[in-house]
């Protein structure tokens, strides 16, 4: 549990680890559990505090993200979005199991560094994010997306090993790109 530019309480970091217990009666293979808490005084009183918490399930990242008036509601909104795609998620496998594809190795993992360096350009480049691509078949990079929230997800084709780029399109449906040669 971390807090960006603000200590978290120990009332906050008590009920945080009470509420953050829930996420595992969905999935045995949560391995890790981050909560991270900010402020920013720049915002309307409505939305100044933010809560994200990702959970990290065997190849999957699961992600929430919220803001509210005061943290502990911010939690509240993050952990129910988790839940949900959490819930997604079991759905998902359970499915599977019944001829389902073998397990695989692999996983995601997400980094956020802060970009220091500045461009003479107009536009500018303001956040870098680094993940490890791992292999695995369309389907599993579309729940992967959806359970990022994100429009687009990087990956690598398991059967070419080539990169390839699963995207959401204007219309609601998927397409992807995959790189050639």
């Amino acid at each position: 549990m971390f807090g960006k530019h603000v200590e978290v309480p120990p009332a906050l970091r008590t009920h945080t680890l009470e509420k953050v217990e829930r996420v595992e009666k969905y999935a045995k293979d949560v391995r890790r559990v981050d909560v991270d808490y900010a402020v920013h005084a720049t915002r309307k009183a409505a939305d100044s505090h933010e809560c994200e918490i990702l959970v990290h399930v065997n190849k999957h990242l699961v992600k929430g993200h919220a803001t509210a008036a005061d943290h502990y509601a911010a939690l509240d909104i993050a952990l129910e979005k988790v839940e949900q795609q959490m819930r997604r998620l079991h759905e998902r496998r359970v499915r599977r199991r019944g001829g389902a594809k073998g397990a695989r190795a692999g996983g995601v993992s997400v980094i956020d560094p802060n970009a220091d360096e500045e461009s003479d350009a107009e536009e500018q480049i303001v956040k870098v994010k680094q993940i490890a691509v791992k292999p695995m078949d369309p389907e599993e990079a579309a729940l992967q997306m959806e359970l990022l929230g994100h429009d687009f997800f990087l990956f690598t084709m398991s059967n070419s090993g080539r990169a390839a780029v699963m995207y959401r399109r204007r219309d609601g449906q998927l397409g992807m790109i995959e790189a050639s040669g």
